[in-house]
């Protein structure tokens, strides 16, 4: 141990020479005696801690040596009392005896001073191992003192301390034997326990002693040595430096490899070139292997074939890590060569830091594929010949153009080869263009047999070279003959535009005569609309006041309020009279209605208007209609908030949509009126299952007097103004009305009014 020490102060003192030249660039040297001072210092610091750190072992040892001893004396103790309970067991009758304890302890349980004692249930010694007569029969507190009772107790887990009565420190065990009415005491004295521990600290310390002696001796060599060895120390530091000096200045590093000590020598230029700071001359393999790239080749199967004779020269580029993360490429070149002893070869080299040189490697490489790739992107026909006139390069549209097959677009490729294998395309026209005999420059235009043009461009390059550009120019020339039949037809044109032109003139002075004559027209139309108008409103007012006498007076001789008539025929012409003076007062009703909406002098009502209300009122006005023809009314009513409107409009856009319904419903037939909230819309639905409306004559509903039915086919009565009324009045809410019918299944009508009109 002290030996390994001297020789690493050694070795770091040896280092201490070589290196210390190096740090930050300037030269100083601790002198020879200040050397032998710290070593003295040191080798004192290194007894005085040895010391201490022998002290503390040994009183460990004490403390743990107590306790093993401790431990075992409580085992052999519980042996013991295990055997007394075994032969109490075989023998229910046996009494404790001397002869019984005898029996039961063995030899090796008697090893350090340990007894063992039987005391019977009055406290009294019966039998002791080894055996003292003199104890025999007397009582165990006046053997072993007043504080045996409290500092023992019985069936403790562990030795108990205690002090004799002859003041000796001692540990004792209790342990009660149960049936036999006794109990067994073991007791080992402390300095029985620590008799082997005091030898072995005696033989611990005569080997300290020796090291002392042995220590001081190596010290006194030392100083010898450090004395002989300066002037060597000094020389080879100063090679040393020129060395380092050398390698850095050429970017590149020295090693040298002990192969079966592990051991790698480093110059201050490998530190350098992977900016670590230098801890030693000598780093190990393993320290060298963890900065290499994982990806890289294994530098111990390339020293393996070395060694194997498989290769001669070690020359290998691979990657290590920075300092600061990046990699380092290198390339080491090396060779064995023989070391201090026949079976340690060196693995000695240099190493050249080629991160530069890879890096303009890729730099070239990525330059070459974009060029590649560009000159195989363009829509061009190109190749490249050197000086030699052989191929550089070419794209595959020079290869297709000229059918060349893959073996020969290898760059190198003579032009001689390159051109027999070419299968040039038929040629219809040639057009040459511009030439230069200085630069050896040329262009022309060459259209093939499948009507394709190319636009050729040769130039001589700067090397001697020779590069050609083929540009389809296909849609070009077929823009310029386009170009070239649009300008003709563009005359043509123009031609007919002229002609057009004096039609438009004189079609333009018959529009205006033909407009003059319209707004005449139109303004003689609107005064006749109006004067329709109130023509139908004055008559529909002077007809109504005769026609409710004539209703009035049918009713009253239908009911036959002022006797009877005489003859039944009588009140059925008075109800005949009645239901037709009826029609016709519905009839001019409806055209008043719709002279008004047409003239513009309909002013609605708004007001909160319940949904559900109005349809009630409008089923109670239309219910007996629908019992009469036995139709059947489904109301599907929902709940929701009043919306504006005019209550009688609505009233009456409803009686003319449900009246419709019955009427061209059959017998046995259905009319389903609902009412929901769409958003921000109240929609109504109408839907019958009658006879329905062809999809032809959907469109002309809506219009003032416009039936489905002529007057040769029809079969119901009616003016056709009660579906154009709903519709106006409608739309004057702002809602729209819509019909969808098929023939034969029904009709559905579906209004949508706004909550809150504008």
């Amino acid at each position: 141990m002290a030996n390994s020490n001297i020789k690493e102060l050694f070795f770091r003192d040896r280092m201490l020479h070589l290196r210390l030249p190096w740090l930050r660039g300037r030269s100083f040297a601790l002198s020879e005696k200040s050397m032998r001072r710290v070593v003295l210092a040191l080798t004192a610091l290194f007894l005085v801690v040895q010391a201490a750190a022998l002290l503390t072992l040994l009183l460990q040892n004490r403390g743990q040596h107590l306790s093993d001893e401790n431990q075992l004396t409580f085992l052999r103790a519980q042996q013991v009392a295990q055997n007394l309970r075994i032969a109490h067991l075989q023998q229910p009758g046996l009494l404790p005896s001397q002869s019984l304890l005898d029996a039961v302890v063995p030899e090796e349980a008697l090893e350090l001073g340990r007894s063992f004692m039987l005391v019977d249930s009055l406290g009294h010694v019966v039998a002791s191992v080894p055996r003292d007569g003199s104890s025999d029969g007397k009582a165990i507190a006046d053997i072993l003192g007043s504080k045996f009772v409290t500092d023992v107790p019985v069936n403790a887990p562990e030795m108990a301390p205690t002090t004799l009565v002859n003041g000796d420190e001692a540990f004792m065990t209790s342990l009660d034997l149960g049936d036999m009415n006794a109990s067994l005491l073991s007791l080992q004295k402390k300095a029985d326990v620590l008799s082997v521990w005091r030898a072995r600290v005696t033989q611990i310390s005569m080997l300290g002693a020796v090291t002392l002696l042995v220590l001081m001796m190596l010290a006194g060599a030392f100083h010898w040595q450090v004395a002989k060895a300066a002037d060597a120390d000094h020389l080879l530091a100063l090679a040393t430096t020129r060395m380092d000096k050398a390698l850095e200045g050429g970017e590149c590093g020295l090693w040298d490899w002990n192969l079966y000590g592990g051991e790698i020598f480093w110059s201050q230029s490998m530190y350098d070139i992977l900016g670590l700071s230098p801890k030693s001359n000598y780093l190990t393999f393993a320290e060298v292997t963890h900065r290499i790239h994982p990806e890289d080749a294994k530098i111990d199967v390339l020293t393996d074939s070395l060694l194997k004779g498989e290769s001669k020269v070690f020359d290998q580029e691979f990657r290590m890590r920075h300092v600061q993360g990046h990699w380092v490429w290198l390339r080491a070149r090396a060779a064995l060569a023989p070391g201090k002893k026949p079976d340690e070869p060196h693995l000695v080299g240099v190493v050249f830091d080629i991160t530069r040189q890879k890096k303009l490697d890729v730099m070239n490489r990525e330059a070459e594929v974009r060029l590649k790739d560009a000159v195989e992107n363009i829509s061009e026909a190109f190749v490249l010949w050197d000086t030699d006139s052989k191929l550089v390069l070419c794209n595959s549209k020079y290869q297709q153009f000229h059918s060349l097959p893959a073996a020969v677009c290898e760059p190198g490729t003579p032009y001689k080869i390159v051109t027999e294998a070419a299968k040039e395309p038929l040629v219809r026209q040639f057009v040459p263009g511009q030439a230069d005999d200085v630069s050896g420059a040329r262009s022309m235009e060459v259209q093939f047999a499948d009507g394709r043009w190319l636009h050729i461009n040769e130039r001589r390059t700067k090397d001697g070279g020779f590069v050609s550009v083929g540009t389809d120019i296909t849609a070009l020339k077929q823009q310029e003959e386009h170009l070239l039949l649009s300008e003709r037809n563009l005359m043509i044109t123009v031609r007919d535009l002229q002609k057009e032109r004096q039609l438009a003139e004189e079609q333009s002075q018959r529009l205006a005569e033909l407009a003059d004559k319209y707004n005449s027209e139109k303004t003689r139309a609107e005064a006749a609309n109006r004067s329709k108008s109130e023509f139908l409103a004055n008559m529909s007012h002077e007809l109504r006041t005769p026609l409710n006498a004539i209703i009035g007076f049918s009713e009253i001789m239908g009911q036959q309020m002022f006797g009877p008539l005489g003859s039944t025929k009588y009140g059925e012409y008075a109800s005949d009279i009645r239901r037709s003076g009826q029609f016709l007062l519905d009839v001019i009703n409806d055209i008043l209605d719709m002279s008004k909406i047409e003239a513009g002098k309909i002013e609605l009502e708004m007001e909160a208007v319940n949904p559900v209300a109005v349809v009630e009122d409008v089923l109670r006005l239309v219910g007996p209609r629908a019992a009469e023809g036995k139709i059947t009314l489904q109301p599907k009513l929902e709940k929701s908030k009043p919306f504006l409107g005019d209550r009688r409009a609505l009233k009456q856009v409803f009686i003319n949509l449900i009246s419709n319904a019955i009427k061209f419903t059959p017998e046995g037939g259905t009319v389903e009126i609902s009412a929901t909230r769409v958003g921000d819309m109240q929609r109504f639905e109408i839907v019958d299952n009658g006879i329905g409306i062809p999809q032809r004559d959907l469109e002309k509903l809506g219009r003032p007097f416009e039936q489905v039915e002529n007057q040769f086919t029809k079969t119901k009565g009616g003016s056709g103004l009660g579906l154009a009324i709903s519709k106006s009045l409608v739309q004057l809410h702002g809602g729209t009305l819509s019909i969808s019918s098929k023939v034969g299944k029904g009709t559905t009508v579906v209004v949508d009014l706004p909550t809150k009109p504008a």
